[in-house]
């Protein structure tokens, strides 16, 4: 593997890492703690999170990683008809592509409309009660796939490595 193309494939490990671990405290602790609250408290206590991790820190090591793994299958790609092509090459482009379908796709297609549609709620509402008790089975689940999948990309990114 090339020294640029192993330095990709490194912070997109890391990247992937970071996001693993925020995915999987969500499915483990957070959800179960807000479930524990009365509708109202959890919708508001999940509305502030959703509108909180909106920030430059979250969205470097969520978008960018996303980025890195987009160079990394181009990269491949282009590489990949190549005798001479890094070894790792496939681990590296498999591992991009479970990260942008497990973060980015299923935060795109699930999750965000999900917190779209929870951050217009009323929280003291009955409307909001019904849409709470789903969105805690639904949202969570999702990102369940979005735990083991970036713990996945990140384990190829790391065979890629050795």
């Amino acid at each position: 593997m090339t020294g640029a193309l192993f330095v990709l494939t490194f912070v997109a490990a890391l990247g992937s890492a970071l996001n693993a671990g925020l995915f999987f405290i969500f499915s483990v602790c957070i959800m179960t703690a807000l479930g524990r609250l009365e509708a109202d408290e959890g919708i508001s206590a999940m509305q502030s999170i959703n509108r909180t991790i909106i920030n430059p820190a979250f969205m470097a090591a969520f978008l960018g990683t996303a980025l890195l793994c987009a160079v990394i299958v181009t990269i491949a790609v282009l590489q990949w008809s190549d005798p001479e092509a890094a070894p790792g090459l496939g681990w590296a482009m498999t591992g991009g592509i479970v990260y942008l379908l497990a973060a980015i796709g299923v935060t795109l297609a699930v999750n965000v409309p999900m917190n779209n549609t929870l951050d217009r709620a009323e929280p003291d509402s009955a409307e909001g009660a019904t849409l709470w008790a789903r969105y805690l089975d639904v949202w969570t689940k999702w990102n369940h796939v979005r735990s083991v999948g970036t713990l996945v990309a990140t384990a190829l990114f790391i065979l890629a490595l050795t």
